[in-house]
């Protein structure tokens, strides 16, 4: 009985101390009010949320290749202000409206993502926010 009263304790301060270190990362003048962060540091590890390819007026660019760059310049904007680059990334999750679109996405993709690249799945969805026809969620670590 004397071990079981200690975990819960032990369980309990482990748990303060992981949300203690939670940390929003946004970048400079991103949006305010929002019911999400663009990304969250824990434990070394960034978690950045769905990014999709607007420009800075909200706009989604015609050309399916320029909606994919936006989307990666703005999680390359939460990478650094976190303090990491697309080397750094483990995870990345695509979400597209049109999987026609697959190859497209990769040659841009793979313009910008190093090797050796992080693993990756590419999912279709019915819809995203917007207009958008691609969304990508991406987690880091040093």
């Amino acid at each position: 009985m004397a071990p079981m009263r200690l975990i819960l304790p032990i369980f309990l301060l482990l748990t303060l101390a992981a949300n203690a270190e939670k940390k929003v990362v946004a970048p400079p003048g991103s949006p305010t009010g929002r019911p999400f962060s663009p990304g969250i540091l824990s434990g070394g590890t960034l978690y950045v949320a769905g990014q999709v390819g607007r420009d800075k007026k909200g706009v989604y660019p015609d050309k399916f290749e320029d909606e994919v760059k936006l989307t990666l310049d703005s999680i390359g904007e939460i990478l650094k202000a976190g303090g990491f680059t697309f080397a750094d990334l483990v995870a990345v999750n695509v979400y597209l409206t049109d999987m026609e679109l697959f190859e497209k996405m990769n040659g841009v993709y793979t313009s910008v993502i190093p090797e050796p690249r992080p693993v990756r799945t590419t999912v279709g969805v019915a819809k995203l926010v917007g207009k958008a026809r691609i969304e990508i969620t991406v987690t880091a670590r040093k």
